[in-house]
């Protein structure tokens, strides 16, 4: 009998994914789902094959492109919290939450199109961004910055709120006075 062995992807693999994700990101984001596979090959300096490649479909695409800013926004917690005190790394986190947002929505036709193709986008975004809150919020609790009984699902349910009011491009600045509000409110008071 033989055995698939499983390779890791070569080094240029991985990059020109990565590139193709970001770039399809962009242009999805900019002009909608239907966006040629031949464009997005140009503008990331690959063929087209090497589209269809990493992803056989559109909606493998869309749903990766979605993915990849769930996991930076997602990523960028821990990042903070290793770089900032934690009551600034919270804050900080948030507004990228509503740049991410704001992202997610440009793509609200892209997903659309996937779910419509019976996929799921979202299967594993509350679990991620319940994990990075959690992970901010026991910081700052530790620290004695916010209120220790703050629920993580709790916290992304009121950014995601803020972010469908106040998270267009020209309303930042709401936005952004928004999230102070919202985080004045998960702090302790002496």
């Amino acid at each position: 009998m033989s055995e698939t062995v499983q390779r890791k992807p070569r080094a240029d693999g991985q990059r020109n994914r990565a590139r193709l994700i970001a770039v399809a990101l962009r242009l999805f984001v900019e002009r909608g789902p239907d966006v040629s596979f031949i464009e997005i090959a140009k503008e990331a300096g690959v063929g087209v094959g090497t589209v269809y490649r990493h992803f056989p479909t559109r909606e493998d695409l869309i749903e990766a492109a979605y993915r990849s800013e769930l996991d930076a926004v997602c990523a960028v917690a821990g990042e903070l919290l290793d770089e900032v005190r934690p009551r600034d790394a919270l804050r900080i986190w948030m507004d990228r939450f509503i740049d991410h947002m704001t992202t997610k929505v440009g793509l609200t036709e892209a997903i659309r199109a996937v779910i419509a193709a019976g996929g799921n986008p979202f299967a594993y975004s509350r679990e991620r961004l319940g994990a990075a809150v959690e992970a901010l919020l026991s910081a700052t609790a530790a620290a004695g910055v916010t209120r220790p009984e703050l629920r993580p699902d709790d916290i992304v349910m009121s950014l995601s709120g803020i972010a469908m009011a106040a998270g267009g491009p020209g309303q930042r600045e709401q936005a952004g006075r928004m999230l102070d509000l919202l985080y004045e409110g998960m702090r302790t008071r002496p």
